[in-house]
């Protein structure tokens, strides 16, 4: 499965840094641009699967380094302080296919990232771990070949915590993504199916308990 390239435009080197090593740990390779010029440039030697796109840059800015984008069909989330709706819709008018408003959670932009790549049919349906293979589009687990029922929660479970591969998740977290924000139950349920994956999949060193916190799937195929 060959991992999704991300290019990161933003004149923040720090803000560049942080979300190239929470990308990194999720799987994704990552390029990085400080300006729109740079950005455009960066074409010449790869195409990326999707562009992180800041506004406000030097020399060009996020919206006309867009357009070039656009031309070549590569999706592109906006990344920006600025939180007015006519900024917003003149980003998604230009051909953007989401926006993110910053300070964000890493959870929350590998999410939109996904929703991204799954909406243009770039994600990854496949996902391996030792002798598991997940089938995202059709729910299917497998164990050395043969496929394992888990219920509909126990799967739900399962794809949070790929998705955020590598990166520690509360139970809070946990019981809010798989469960749903309207879910009020003790968080020991994350407990229990997270003891019911580990021993139907063989993952006791692959599913790490964080502790006091909750839990941090591991995988070092990124």
């Amino acid at each position: 499965m060959s991992n999704k390239k991300v290019l990161i435009v933003d004149d923040e080197a720090s803000i560049r840094e942080i979300i190239k090593m929470n990308l990194e740990l999720a799987g994704y390779d990552c390029f990085e641009a400080e300006d729109g010029e740079k950005a455009i440039k960066s074409l010449e030697k790869f195409e990326p699967d999707i562009v992180l796109l800041d506004i406000m840059l030097p020399k060009m800015d996020g919206y006309q380094v867009s357009e070039e984008f656009v031309k070549r069909d590569i999706p592109i989330i906006f990344l920006t302080a600025k939180e007015s709706t006519v900024d917003k819709v003149k980003g998604l008018k230009l051909g953007a296919d989401d926006y993110i408003t910053k300070p964000f959670e890493a959870m929350e932009l590998l999410a939109r990232i996904e929703v991204v790549l799954r909406r243009r049919g770039k994600e990854n349906s496949i996902f391996k771990c030792k002798n598991v293979e997940v089938d995202f589009s059709k729910r299917e687990v497998k164990l050395n070949g043969e496929k394992i029922e888990l219920t509909s929660q126990e799967y739900n479970l399962l794809e949070v915590l790929i998705k955020n591969k590598n990166l520690a998740l509360s139970r809070e977290m946990l019981l809010e993504k798989a469960w749903g924000y309207d879910y009020y139950g003790d968080t020991r349920t994350i407990d229990i199916h997270i003891q019911r994956l580990r021993k139907k999949l063989n993952w006791e060193d692959v599913i790490v308990t964080v502790f006091k916190y909750g839990y941090r799937l591991e995988n070092e195929n990124k």
